[in-house]
């Protein structure tokens, strides 16, 4: 019987649940799911449970192991989501606990940025590198490393936490509680936020960043200056990570790095700016896509086995 990896990838609005034999690149099953306002992690965990069950069921084989990755800090070590910035009732959650016992079956969780990362340097845009730099920008923005093949997770666990780096002391209001954070000047919700902000009494509830992304596109002035400042953010803070830790290259991913050329070039300008000369800077989109941290899921996984 073919020995099968679950992996779960559990986002601010979305959820995945992917299901792949053994050391194969093809996926057996694949479903993703959008979850309703007002969703909490109760919810969360019984619809992603639910999917799971329902995928096994139509998948002939062995379940051995499940990866996790989670959109929040996680306690990579005990399994334990620590909080969710995005859906409530995570706090200290032991999600790797509760999914052995509903599996029966080894499993690790960790953090969705510290997944794709290992995701990307081991099937994606990362191959080969000795030292990579991954970043999610999406609902919300975190980032991973990996070194000599390892995530780094910190004395903390809580390394690659770039989306609570002050990027523009005094500026826009983060769920962390600071101000100023990457997080809230260049992610998704940011991005609609200030939109909105700038519209004023024209704003309507339909505006996202994709949909400022849309407008940016078609040349809509405002909206541009709202993507140009998101993605010179995104540039200051990674100029500070690479001149930090100088890593190979990076990678970035999630769903605001798909709007367009422009956007890169002005990430990339404003990065290499403001990074020293003799530091070396290569930036690529993801490879994986969304996918990332379910493939990162899978290479965690295949360590317990």
């Amino acid at each position: 019987m073919r020995p099968l990896i679950l992996a779960l990838d559990y986002g601010g609005t979305k959820h995945t649940v992917a299901i792949v034999e053994r050391g194969r690149r093809t996926w057996l099953a694949h479903q993703r799911v959008y979850s309703p306002p007002g969703a909490d992690a109760r919810h969360d965990q019984a619809t992603t449970i639910e999917i799971s069950h329902e995928l096994l069921t139509h998948t002939p084989g062995k379940l051995v192991a499940v990866g996790v990755s989670f959109g929040g800090p996680v306690d990579a070590a005990r399994g334990v989501v620590r909080l969710s910035h995005h859906v409530p009732g995570w706090e200290e959650t032991p999600l790797g606990d509760i999914l052995k016992a509903e599996f029966g079956v080894p499993v690790v969780v960790d953090n969705d940025a510290n997944i794709a990362a290992l995701g990307e340097w081991a099937y994606g845009a990362g191959q080969g590198c000795t030292s990579l730099l991954y970043v999610t920008v999406s609902t919300g923005i975190g980032g991973g490393w990996v070194l000599n093949g390892q995530i780094w997770h910190g004395a903390d666990g809580m390394a690659g936490e770039i989306g609570h780096v002050v990027v523009r002391p005094g500026g826009a209001e983060c769920v962390c509680g600071k101000r100023g954070c990457l997080e809230a000047e260049a992610c998704g919700w940011g991005i609609a936020h200030k939109m909105r902000e700038r519209l004023g009494d024209r704003a309507t509830d339909e505006i996202t960043a994709l949909w400022v992304a849309q407008a940016a596109r078609r040349g809509d002035t405002l909206a541009q200056e709202v993507m140009d400042d998101a993605a010179r953010m995104l540039g200051v803070g990674l100029g500070g990570a690479i001149n930090l830790m100088n890593p190979q290259r990076v990678v970035l991913g999630g769903g605001v790095t798909k709007s367009g050329e422009r956007y890169w070039q002005i990430v990339r300008e404003t990065t290499r700016s403001h990074v020293l000369p003799q530091i070396g800077v290569d930036i690529r989109p993801a490879a994986l896509g969304d996918d990332a941290p379910l493939w990162g899921a899978v290479a965690l996984a295949e360590t317990l086995l």
